[in-house]
Formats: structure tokens, C-alpha cells, sequence
């Protein structure tokens, strides 16, 4: 971009970098609407804690409640599991299957007096949620699972106290270890609330220093009203919108326009509360604060984003309610049908008693959270970070992907692209490192991009006094006895200096001259690298049929030469925050499915929007908490490795929903007894090695997922 480079000593660099390792603790983490919702749908979680959960909110109680929740869990999990192996040692029932025997005193009433407390303890979230959906008319997994440990309790007490037949009880002990093992590994993997608005908030300062009567006084920014001049230092943040009244500075506003280097402002320029000045001082008229400031109008459009965020009801929730229904349904049945027969009460109630607990697999507890566990795991492990785990399942749908660029496709900061010198006596080197010994006094972006070129090169960089600043030129020192200036082309046509045709792209690159005793020696260009790995991410989705477009806040010239060079559909330039979710929400309603990438505050609103939202790790944090998905290495390749892995694990959380329910179709006939005549019944002991079985396959069939991914 030919503009005029103001080398004002400068420290505009990005804040809150999401950092892979910082990144991977919020695995349990996810945007705030639509993931806890149907979480509970999918584990069909009880009121008293659906509606303590605090998904509406924005503030850090809902997320310590939901860290309580996996904790609870936790805790009932391993008691339980302790209070079992006795439960299951003792039971006449294992005894029989493993062929040994065990004579314990009053061991049936040791049994009892533990999977009672199993029972209460144990599968109190249980009873609880089968009592919420009872009172909702909904019944899901909760009732599934209450409707088995119920029958079970009171069938295995009845046998206790007196009533011929085996009891229940190492099942009902194993039932509620293995279910409360799938919720808390469910919770653990993608529960958790979102920090993306917390986040958003936490770009703007909490005080502002307001000029008033000449003086200078610390208020609170909420106590900012239209009209207060308020005076920004340099390296802080702007407080509120406003525009400038006096002085001279470069801000970073990357994180909120998308801009992608620092912006130069002066007299009666606007600025965006939440930007960062650099080594300038400010003094700014406030014109908007509070929910009119244009911070607080992304974050209002992130939470109308993420609470019209579609839910998936899934296969598991679906499968728990069909279940449910037969459960008692052909429990009632088989014990009607019995005594109807003239069946013994003791005989008939084992029945019922087998077919209720057969309806309820251990597997089908395991079928989905064992898969979310491996796989989120799995695509840590190269690069995926999964926040919400419908999008994720939903990422083989995808027909559109956008694509921000700075940051995303490009590497967001600006890098020498050429060097080229005019003169014979001078050499590349020799030029970058002589403009570097004048560079090395300011942090301005071109500053840092020169140094880091030679840097690079292995030049050593050379001493150099009697630095300086030409406001809106550049600067200039000596080096090594040489007068050198580093100038933008404002110095250049001020003062009528005559230099050959430049070759550098008009709009995409930012050109420097470096004149040597007051010749031009030649030019530096730097631009905002592409990414090595983007060319090959946009093949591949091409391959697969998948369309991609370009947005940026950048200027047409920019978005198109990033388009054109890497042979993108098409693309959007100079687009503001709510455009990007405007052709979001264009696109969805063409019937495209559609995953947005990026990684600034001014993508967040696009990404809560969009069917998936993918963060590059390069990025903000609010970008990052808003996504669906987060790429770690911020390479643009694992988009096509994402789009694989998903159509993977969705294909093995369906091969396990057919496993975990599908033995159902052959033994609860049987185990009701409608062979029963031709002497072919299913026992309550091989009932329960049959869902052992299908646990095994379930929990076999998962850990294959770890192949899937390249």
C-alpha cells in the first residue's frame, strides 16, 4: 500500500494470543447458547441441573456451576464404583457366570445395604431426571436409566426379603457405574460455559483519564459521558469511541476491523474503544459509550449469534426415548402376558425384571461419550481443539467456507517482500542493512518487519546516532557516517525527489525508500505474508466440492490479490464486522451450509453465526472462545483433515448407537419368553453377558477412531 508511513515509535502488537497449551485447557469449554442445551438433551441431564446451569448468562457463575456439575459426577462415579466391586463379588449371578463360590455370612444383606446405597447415591441424578421428564411428558435416557435401577432396587429387595428368584443387584451396582462414567466423560469433554463475551468486555479498560478544567482525573469508564475528552497515554487502551482532538499516533485496531496493520490517526480521526495506541499520546472527544459503542455492538451481535444457534437433537437422545417407550411397554407387557398365562407372580416379575433391564444397555451410555472423548483427544493430538461437538459431527456437511484473511489465510503480520536497489554500488544487503541501523530506534510495524528481514539474513545490525522522527515521513539517522533516511512516498513527492517506476502492487504492498546521502539507494516492500500451507488447504476443499470465499476489512486490491494468487471462488473486501455475519446469514439462506474461519474480535460475531465456526490459534481469545473449533498450529490445511475426522466419528457414533441398541431386536423377545415353549429363554445371567458384550464392541469400536485421522 503506497500510504504514507509515519514511523512514530510504536508498540502496536497483538493481545491475548491464543496459545495452543492455553487453548487446549478449554477443551471443556464452548460458546454460551445451543452446546449446553443439548448437551443435557443428548445425556438428558436433570433439572436441577438444567436450569442452575446459567447457559444465558455471561458471567463466571454459570461456568463454576458447570465445573461443580463434572465434579459431582466425579465423586458419585468413584464411590459407586467402589461400593460395587463388593456388590458384584458377592452376587449369586456372577458366581454362576465365573464358576465360583463364595459363602460370606448375611452376604445378600451386605449386598442390599450397598446397592442401596449405590441406589440413592449413586443413581440420584438418575431418579431425579426420570422424575423431570415423567413431569415434562418427555421421556429420554434419564427415564431409561431410572426405569432399569428402579425395577431392579425394588425387584433384588424383594428377593432379599423373601421372594423366590436371583437378584439384580451387581447389574443395577454396574448399570449406574458405567452411566454415571458416560456423563461425567460426556461433561468433562464439552461442557463447560463460554468466555467469548467476558472476553469481549475485557478489551476495554476499566479506567479512563478525563481532562477537566486543565487537570487530569481517573474515572470509571462506565462514568464516560458524550462530549468528556479524555486523554489516552501511549500503549493503552482507547477507552470508548470517540474522535481525535489532539496529537498523533498509529493504533492497533486488527483485533476489532480486521485491519491488518496498525492504522495512523490524527486531528478528527475516528477511534474504536478497545484498539491500542501505540508510542503516542491522544487526546479523544468520547462519542459513543456504553451499548452504542461499536465493541459493544459485536458482542450484542454474538449473542444473538450464538442464541439462534441451530441444536441438533442427536441419535442418542432419540434412541433413549424409543427405548424408554418399549422399555415399559414390553416390561408391563411380559409381566401381563404371564399372568395372564397362569405364570408363578415370582416367575412372571423376573421377566418383566430382565426385559426392563435389558432395555437399558450399559452401552448405550457409553456409545457417545466414549467416541467424543477419543476423538477430541485424537484431533488435539493434530491440531482440532473441539468446543462444540455438534458442529464438529456437522462439519461433513459443509458446502461453504469463508475465509478471513489476515491472520487465517495470510500470517497477519507484514514482512519484507522485496528489496530492490537502484544504484550499482550497493547491494540488497548492504541496503536492508543500512535502513535497519536507522529502523532499530522505533517498534513501529515496517520497523519490526526490516529488523526481523535482517535478522533473518544474518546481518549484523550497525550502530546509529542522531535519530529522527519525520512526522508523517519516516525517519532518519546516521550510520556509519552516512546520512540514511527511511521515507514513505509523502517525503518523496513533498520534496520533489525524482526515483524510477516502482515495481512493487499498488494497494497490496506498503512501500519504504531508504536514501544514502541523499540519493535514492532504493525501495523496501513488505505485505502480509500468505500462509505456505493456505494454496494446498483451498485445493483440497476444492477437490471435495466444497466453494470458499475471502473476506477482509483490507481493500479490494489486497482481497483480490490474496484471491487471485491463491485461485479462491471469490471474495469480499473492506467488510465490516455485522457484513460478515450479514453474508453468513446470506448464505444459509441460499441452503448453504456454511463454516467461517478466522481469528479477530471483528470475526467473532461471523463465527458464532456460521454452522461452524472455526478459530485459527494464531488468534484472539474471543475469536477462539466464539468458534466451534479451533486450529491449534493455525494451519488452513486442517480444515480438510476437520471435514474427514468428522464424516470419521460420525459414522462410528452410528455404528455404535446400532451396536449399543441393536441386540435388542433379538433378546428382549427372548427375554420375554416368546420361546419359551420350544425352551429357548434368555436368563437374567446371560441377559447381562449379552449387554456386557455389546459394552465391549461399543467401547472396541471407538478406540478404532484413532486410525481415522492422518
Amino acid at each position: 500500500m503506497n500510504h504514507d508511513q509515519d514511523h512514530h515509535n510504536h508498540s502496536a502488537k497483538r493481545q491475548a494470543k491464543s496459545k495452543a497449551g492455553k487453548v487446549e485447557e478449554r477443551l471443556e469449554e464452548k460458546t454460551l447458547h445451543g452446546h449446553s442445551d443439548a448437551m443435557h438433551k443428548d445425556t438428558g441431564h436433570h433439572p436441577p441441573y438444567d436450569e442452575q446451569s446459567g447457559h444465558e448468562g455471561h458471567g463466571g457463575g454459570g461456568h463454576d456451576h458447570h465445573r461443580m456439575m463434572i465434579e459431582d459426577f466425579k465423586k458419585r462415579f468413584w464411590v459407586s464404583l467402589v461400593l460395587s466391586v463388593p456388590v458384584i463379588v458377592l452376587s449369586p449371578m456372577v458366581q454362576q457366570i465365573l464358576g465360583y463360590k463364595l459363602e460370606v455370612p448375611y452376604s445378600m444383606y451386605i449386598a442390599f445395604v450397598l446397592s442401596s446405597i449405590i441406589f440413592f447415591y449413586g443413581g440420584w441424578p438418575f431418579l431425579t431426571g426420570l422424575a423431570a421428564e415423567v413431569k415434562k411428558g418427555a421421556p429420554g435416557m434419564m427415564t431409561l436409566i431410572g426405569v432399569a435401577i428402579t425395577v431392579a432396587y425394588l425387584y433384588s429387595t424383594a428377593v432379599t426379603f423373601g421372594l423366590e428368584g436371583m437378584d439384580f443387584f451387581w447389574e443395577l451396582a454396574t448399570l449406574i457405574v458405567v452411566m454415571l462414567l458416560g456423563h461425567w466423560i460426556e461433561m468433562r469433554s464439552v461442557l463447560g460455559a463460554s468466555k467469548a463475551l467476558e472476553l469481549l468486555v475485557s478489551m476495554m479498560p476499566a479506567e479512563a483519564q478525563v481532562i477537566r478544567d486543565g487537570q487530569t482525573v481517573t474515572v470509571k469508564v462506565e462514568e464516560l459521558r458524550q462530549g468528556d475528552i479524555i486523554l489516552v497515554k501511549p500503549g493503552e487502551k482507547v477507552p470508548a469511541d470517540g474522535s481525535v482532538v489532539q496529537g498523533e499516533s498509529y493504533l492497533n485496531e486488527s483485533m476489532l476491523t480486521g485491519e491488518s496493520k496498525p492504522v495512523q490517526k490524527e486531528k478528527e480521526d475516528k477511534v474504536i474503544g478497545g484498539s491500542i495506541n501505540g508510542n503516542g499520546s491522544l487526546q479523544v472527544r468520547v462519542e459513543s459509550t456504553g451499548k452504542d459503542s461499536y465493541l459493544n455492538k459485536v458482542i450484542t451481535l454474538v449473542q444473538e449469534a450464538q442464541k439462534t444457534k441451530s441444536e441438533t437433537q442427536r441419535l442418542a437422545d432419540k434412541a433413549a426415548k424409543w427405548l424408554a417407550y418399549l422399555a415399559l411397554t414390553a416390561g408391563f407387557g411380559t409381566l401381563a402376558a404371564w399372568l395372564v398365562a397362569g405364570a408363578e407372580l415370582d416367575f412372571a416379575l423376573e421377566r418383566m425384571v430382565t426385559v426392563m433391564v435389558i432395555s437399558c444397555p450399559h452401552a448405550l451410555g457409553l456409545a457417545i461419550p466414549l467416541v467424543v472423548a477419543i476423538s477430541t483427544a485424537v484431533s488435539a493430538n493434530n491440531g482440532l481443539l473441539i468446543r462444540n461437538r455438534t458442529a464438529f459431527e456437522n462439519s461433513r456437511n459443509i458446502t461453504t467456507i469463508i475465509f478471513d484473511k489476515t491472520g487465517t489465510l495470510t500470517q497477519g503480520s507484514h514482512e519484507v517482500a522485496q528489496v530492490v536497489v537502484f544504484q550499482q554500488t550497493i547491494s540488497e544487503q548492504e541496503l536492508l542493512r543500512l535502513a535497519a541501523g536507522v529502523e532499530q530506534h522505533s517498534e513501529h510495524y515496517i520497523s519490526q518487519g526490516i529488523l526481523k528481514k535482517a535478522k533473518a539474513e544474518g546481518i549484523t545490525v550497525p550502530p546509529s546516532d542522531k535519530f529522527k522522527y519525520l512526522p508523517g515521513k519516516g525517519l532518519e539517522g546516521t550510520v556509519e557516517g552516512h546520512d540514511v533516511k527511511v521515507v514513505g512516498p509523502n517525503y518523496i513527492k513533498e520534496f520533489n525527489v525524482q526515483v524510477p517506476q516502482s515495481q512493487a502492487e499498488e494497494g497490496v504492498e506498503t512501500v519504504v525508500y531508504v536514501l544514502v546521502n541523499g540519493q535514492v539507494a532504493g525501495y523496501i516492500t513488505l505485505r502480509d505474508q500468505i500462509r505456505p500451507e493456505s494454496a494446498e488447504a483451498i485445493r483440497v476443499l476444492k477437490e471435495n466440492g466444497i466453494k470458499n470465499l475471502l473476506l477482509t476489512g483490507d481493500n479490494e486490491r489486497v482481497a483480490k490479490s490474496v484471491s487471485d494468487k491463491l485461485g479462491m471462488d471469490g471474495y469480499l473486501a473492506n467488510v465490516l464486522p455485522h457484513q460478515k455475519q450479514e453474508k453468513v446469514k446470506e448464505l444459509q439462506a441460499q441452503g448453504e451450509f456454511v463454516a467461517m474461519t478466522g481469528d479477530g474480535v471483528n470475526d467473532a460475531p461471523a463465527l458464532a453465526q456460521a454452522d461452524v465456526g472455526i478459530a485459527v490459534g494464531s488468534g484472539t481469545d474471543v475469536a477462539a472462545e466464539t468458534a466451534d473449533i479451533i486450529l491449534v498450529n493455525s494451519n488452513p490445511q486442517d480444515i480438510a483433515s476437520l471435514i474427514l475426522f468428522g464424516k470419521a466419528t460420525y459414522l462410528k457414533m452410528i455404528q455404535n448407537l446400532i451396536w449399543a441398541t441393536g441386540y435388542n431386536i433379538i433378546a428382549l423377545p427372548l427375554a420375554a419368553g416368546v420361546l419359551y415353549q420350544q425352551g429357548i429363554m434368555i436368563s437374567p445371567a446371560v441377559g447381562a453377558a449379552l449387554m456386557s458384550l455389546s459394552t465391549v464392541v461399543v467401547a472396541i469400536n471407538a478406540q478404532l477412531l484413532r486410525r481415522q485421522i492422518k
